[in-house]
């Protein structure tokens, strides 16, 4: 067993080309621990958010803190904290903080899930 407070969890800074700013994540389960899944918090400033991509295994995402939007091709969503996001695997899709509110979810997936991100 292991038990980690995200609180004391390093944060790591990404930004692009997959975003259009710079988000911080933290990985308390990191996939070096041979989980089968991968736990991460991704923490986006005001505005910003990530561009289309898709992932070869399905995605959840749980909302923790502030308001953001999550879009496919063809609906967009406004999201709040307490809200689950279910993406299936393939499906072409972008999520993020909207303009005024910044936005953090827990993202599950899969461990060594492939993210391709799809240019326009």
């Amino acid at each position: 067993m292991k038990v980690a407070n995200i609180k004391k969890t390093k944060k790591k800074f990404m930004g692009t080309p997959l975003f259009t700013g710079t988000v911080s994540s933290q990985t308390p389960v990191p996939d070096e621990d041979g989980v089968d899944i991968s736990v991460n918090y991704i923490h986006f400033p005001k505005g910003v958010r990530n561009k289309f991509h898709k992932h070869s295994n399905d995605q959840i995402l749980i909302v923790t803190e502030g308001k953001g939007t999550v879009a496919t091709r063809n609906k967009k969503v406004k999201v709040k904290k307490g809200d689950v996001i279910w993406a299936p695997a393939g499906e072409v899709h972008w999520h993020g903080a909207v303009p005024g509110s910044k936005f953090t979810h827990i993202s599950i997936t899969k461990s060594g899930t492939k993210l391709t991100q799809i240019e326009k």
